[in-house]
């Protein structure tokens, strides 16, 4: 058996502990009990390592986290309510007042709101740099730079970073390195292998892969989990539900077979839209003329299904025709599950008291689901043939 099947089946689960069921059950409890009080005081010194309270340590739950650690190459994981708490969580957790931050141009929304209008009330400043190549990482350290934030690729235009060369660069420094993972997902990504010191999840998209739970995780070393695990992790309370990991823990079985049925489809489909007259230019690392394919092949196993294009018409009426005459994919933020999607950023322009979208009107993003690609594609065409007509 592969490592990954044992990981996806067997890692974490003792059947014979509760009646060799298939299925790891939901220990639903919010409070354990303990059956003196020298084991309950051995629980308080370490209450990570044992099962004292839900907030801290659940059965089902903890399944999940060995189970993530494996698959991303770490030592451990914690599992949060969001992927959006786990990023902030890991953040939170290594910066203080007169600190530091380099973060890639254009991160995911939420985590940008946290360091560029949140943090700074707290002093901690962040600059944000293009980090297609390291020389403007170097360029923008100073004595102060604590944490290097990473997303490679990010999930709209998809550059990448050179991973190695970013974990090398900020060991020299003495700088914490983490990576939203998301796009990847461990299947086809494995920063820490690479020298990156956190990786992180919006375990929301592929890890439960079914669009029914919101969950996010952070997977590193012993000494820096436990750090999040004091700080952050039991202080603010962001932690998944039992339940909720159980879906998780079902979502891992599929995970190989749902990735690289997405990808296949969108493979497929993005070479069929390349050869259309509506789209100007495909933004996907697993596309041969994509520009950092070469730098996509070193440190990547795949690229999922989830891809822009930037389609030629840039009026904005034609452009919701578009999208609003697509009738397999659905109009929906996140990705990661069953059904496949649409996401404009025309949607983001002209809205009422908001700045426009720093990206292009004509920019739509996809993501390739598991349903059949012929169907979808047949969708597709109908629409972009509508879009040029027009």
């Amino acid at each position: 058996m592969s490592d990954l099947s044992y990981i996806l089946n067997h890692l974490g689960e003792d059947r014979e502990r509760y009646f060799n069921a298939v299925s790891p059950p939901i220990i639903q409890s919010s409070n354990f009990a303990f059956p003196n009080l020298a084991s309950f005081r051995t629980s308080l010194l370490d209450e990570k390592a044992h099962h004292l309270y839900t907030r801290g340590n659940n059965p089902t739950v903890e399944i999940l986290s060995k189970k993530l650690a494996a698959l991303e190459k770490t030592e451990d994981a914690l599992i949060f309510s969001s992927g959006a708490a786990a990023i902030a969580s890991g953040i939170l957790s290594f910066v203080k007042q007169g600190d530091h931050i380099i973060c890639v141009a254009g991160p995911y929304s939420w985590t940008k709101k946290l360091l560029a209008e949140f943090l700074p009330d707290f002093g901690v400043t962040t600059s944000f740099v293009d980090a297609r190549s390291i020389a403007p990482i170097e360029a923008a350290i100073r004595d102060t730079t604590r944490m290097l934030i990473l997303e490679s690729p990010n999930t709209l235009t998809f550059e990448l970073q050179d991973l190695a060369a970013c974990a090398e660069l900020a060991k020299r420094h003495g700088i914490i390195t983490c990576i939203d993972n998301s796009y990847c997902s461990p299947y086809f990504q494995n920063p820490a292998a690479l020298g990156i010191d956190l990786v992180m999840h919006s375990a929301t998209k592929y890890i439960n892969g079914h669009s029914d739970v919101v969950a996010g995780v952070i997977c590193g070393s012993k000494a820096h989990i436990h750090t999040i695990y004091d700080r952050t992790y039991m202080t603010l309370g962001a932690v998944v539900s039992p339940s909720d990991a159980a879906l998780m823990i079902r979502g891992l079985r599929t995970l190989p077979l749902r990735m690289e049925r997405s990808e296949s489809s969108t493979r497929l489909i993005t070479q069929r839209l390349k050869h259309h007259p509506a789209v100007e230019q495909i933004l996907y690392p697993g596309d041969p003329d994509f520009p950092q394919a070469a730098l996509a092949g070193r440190q990547m196993r795949g690229s999922g299904g989830l891809f822009s294009i930037l389609v030629r018409e840039k009026r904005m009426d034609k452009i919701v025709a578009f999208v609003d005459g697509l009738s397999t994919f659905l109009i929906a933020v996140s990705w990661g599950g069953h059904e496949s999607l649409v996401l404009p950023s025309a949607a983001f322009h002209q809205l009422p008291d908001r700045e426009d979208s720093p990206y292009p009107i004509n920019l739509i993003r996809f993501y390739i689901g598991l349903e059949e690609p012929d169907y979808l594609w047949e969708d597709l065409k109908r629409g972009l043939d509508a879009l040029m007509a027009g």
